[in-house]
């Protein structure tokens, strides 16, 4: 290459820069971001209401487990009287739990924590979960009554870290920061899958920022609807995990609103 073939090249580079970056800018503008990704998974269609069974194994350890089963009812208000969902689960076994039931009511405003309530029959008493015990973790499974309830997408803020595959799928990875400091996780790192926004995985951090837990999701598919069919939380702090299998599931029945009222806890299903 000739010094005068050489300086008309440096001569043209920024203008091939700037062409460069002029061409990817459509691209770059048209990436989809972290919020886009988490809004289209909670728009996903779940029903107006949904019925199942699920079997939750609890495994600590040493690979002793323990296995109870439940009945949960969840129905959809979409902000009628300001309630997005609510949410009854009955322990049918074993015997040291059968007759327990968990009730959670779901707010449309973010800034309202959710309402919740366990029955304990063993002293016939129904306990309300404070805000201050959200934390604490259900029933013995690594979910904490926070986990439980419903979280909206506004609560926290969203980035879009990258995409990569997953499994057959392609999946986006996004970070997402809670906006209260009161939380228990500093973040949640989620996969969602690209085609049918469907999560994944979700790995959780503590206030600490250690690597605390991980959620991994199979799905399936009842009448058009996308439920869970496997669920696995397993704590890496505590070596302790929780495997929920749910079957038998119904959408669509036409629950009445009195299936979510504080007194369902102790009648049981009745309804």
């Amino acid at each position: 290459m000739t010094n005068q073939t050489r300086g008309s090249i440096i001569h043209l580079l920024p203008g091939i820069i700037c062409f460069l970056i002029w061409m990817a800018a459509p691209v770059l503008a048209a990436e989809i971001s972290g919020l886009d990704i988490m809004k289209k998974v909670d728009q996903l269609e779940d029903g107006d209401d949904q019925s199942s069974r699920a079997v939750y194994t609890l495994i600590n350890r040493r690979g002793q487990q323990r296995v109870r089963n439940t009945v949960r009812f969840w129905k959809d208000y979409n902000g009628r009287e300001g309630f997005d969902s609510k949410m009854i689960t009955f322990f049918e076994s074993p015997p040291d739990v059968k007759g327990t039931a968990f009730l959670s009511w779901s707010y449309m405003d973010e800034d309202r924590d959710d309402d919740q309530w366990l029955f304990l029959p063993a002293l016939r008493k129904v306990r309300r979960i404070a805000a201050g015990n959200k934390d604490d973790y259900f029933m013995g499974t690594d979910f904490t009554y926070d986990d439980m309830g419903d979280r909206k997408v506004e609560e926290d803020t969203h980035t879009l870290l990258k995409s990569e595959p997953c499994g057959t799928d392609e999946c986006y990875v996004v970070e997402s920061v809670p906006k209260r400091k009161r939380d228990m996780y500093s973040k949640k790192i989620t996969w969602v899958d690209s085609k049918r926004w469907l999560i994944q995985k979700v790995d959780f951090y503590d206030r600490k920022g250690r690597f605390l837990k991980t959620l991994t999701m199979v799905w399936q598919e009842v009448k058009g609807i996308w439920t869970w069919k496997r669920g696995e939380m397993k704590n890496h702090l505590s070596q302790h995990s929780t495997v929920i299998d749910v079957q038998e599931v119904k959408v669509n029945t036409g629950l009445e609103d009195r299936v979510f009222i504080e007194r369902t806890l102790k009648r049981g299903m009745t309804f």
